[in-house]
């Protein structure tokens, strides 16, 4: 093969491939035909528009799915908060009891040194102090995993935290209205509705492919469309209904399955408003009962005050014994902590109850930030000739 005859070979090999990529065929008679069809479905029973109406319920479902996520992060930012505070609280409190109780050892062995006290007084004061210590020492370690908490829900370290919170309008004032409130804005119980809308599309979509089909039809030729000598254009339209007799049950089944997903999300949309409700129960009582500690508590620290500072008087006159010194100053670290404990659950209560009426927002707190969403997102996608404009 010389030089001339490979470079028209070359020449037709590029022909046919362009040929090819523009759609067209070639003959040995170099006759060409340019074959276009267009193919769009004018009708589907509403299948298609059952279909849509699903991934819009779809998409209301993960935006409650969202806000859902956003109050568990609030609840426990709030929780981990308020940990930090109690546990810097019992840590001080701890550390103030150990100084306390050095200085009750110390005034032991200078009573037993002048011979006022015995051995007893300083091995139970002696005993004490180790004790309360070691209570000291817990709460330290208690307190660097409550920062670590706080840490990881916060960005940042802790630092100038304390517990008065204004929660406003925000936290239902009785047990009906947080019902109330939970059942309309919950956005647990609003995912569970926009998936059982989903899946009721679903079903309509499921039963819409048992119906009719239109579809339109068009062809057009150009260019040697007779074939030989004879040139023109030649082009046709049609209508195609088409009506489904037999799909060897699989309508039927894809119909029965989407059935039992509606009902399935039924019954998961009830259990989730039972499940709502039980913590809207429980949330308001535990706030309800933390008030009542708080004030039991006060009660507490007060009179454990005035009976430790008495005692201590009469054990300075020796009417009563270092033992009994001891017992009211335990008796009333108790107390505190028994107080600060309370208030820290007062604090988580009362976010619990919020959360659970369906409040617990940034909106809703009128947080400082930027709240983001969806909404222009979800119209540039539903603008369904958007592409052709860009």
């Amino acid at each position: 093969m010389n030089k001339n005859t490979k470079n028209v070979m070359s020449g037709l090999a590029v022909a046919f491939a362009a040929a090819a990529i523009a759609g067209c065929s070639a003959t040995a008679n170099t006759n060409t035909t340019l074959n276009l069809q267009y193919n769009q479905r004018l009708f589907d029973g509403f299948k298609t528009a059952a279909q849509i109406d699903q991934a819009r319920a779809y998409a209301n479902a993960t935006t409650h799915s969202l806000r859902n996520t956003e109050q568990n992060v609030l609840l426990s930012a709030a929780t981990a908060y308020m940990d930090v505070v109690r546990d810097t609280n019992l840590a001080s409190l701890r550390a103030d009891n150990v100084k306390f109780l050095r200085a009750q050892v110390s005034s032991a062995r200078n009573r037993l040194n002048i011979g006022e006290g015995t051995k007893i007084d300083v091995a139970q004061a002696e005993a004490r102090l180790a004790q309360s210590v070691a209570a000291y020492k817990s709460a330290v370690n208690s307190l660097r995993t409550s920062q670590a908490s706080y840490v990881r829900w916060m960005g940042s370290k802790p630092s100038g935290l304390n517990s008065n919170f204004k929660f406003g309008n925000v936290l239902p004032r009785s047990l009906d209205e947080a019902l109330r409130s939970a059942k309309a804005n919950h956005p647990a119980i609003q995912t569970a509705m926009a998936q059982v809308e989903a899946a009721k599309f679903g079903t309509d979509a499921a039963m819409r492919a048992f119906g009719p089909t239109l579809d339109l039809i068009g062809s057009i030729c150009a260019i040697d469309c007779g074939g030989g000598s004879s040139q023109g254009t030649s082009g046709s339209i049609r209508l195609t209904l088409a009506i489904p007799i037999y799909q060897g049950g699989a309508l039927g089944a894809s119909a029965r399955k989407a059935n039992l997903s509606h009902i399935n999300a039924e019954v998961d949309a009830r259990a989730t408003v039972n499940q709502v409700e039980e913590a809207v129960i429980s949330a308001w009582s535990g706030l309800q009962s933390s008030i009542a500690l708080i004030e039991s508590a006060n009660a507490a620290v007060r009179s454990s005050q005035i009976a430790l500072d008495g005692v201590i008087e009469e054990r300075n006159v020796g009417q009563r014994t270092t033992l009994d010194v001891l017992n009211a100053r335990a008796e009333l670290t108790s107390a505190n902590e028994s107080l600060y404990t309370a208030q820290r659950n007062k604090v988580v209560a009362a976010f619990s109850l919020v959360s659970a009426a369906g409040k617990l927002d940034a909106a809703s707190l009128h947080l400082p930030v930027t709240i983001q969403s969806a909404d222009g997102y979800r119209a540039r996608v539903e603008d369904i000739w958007g592409e052709l404009r860009e």
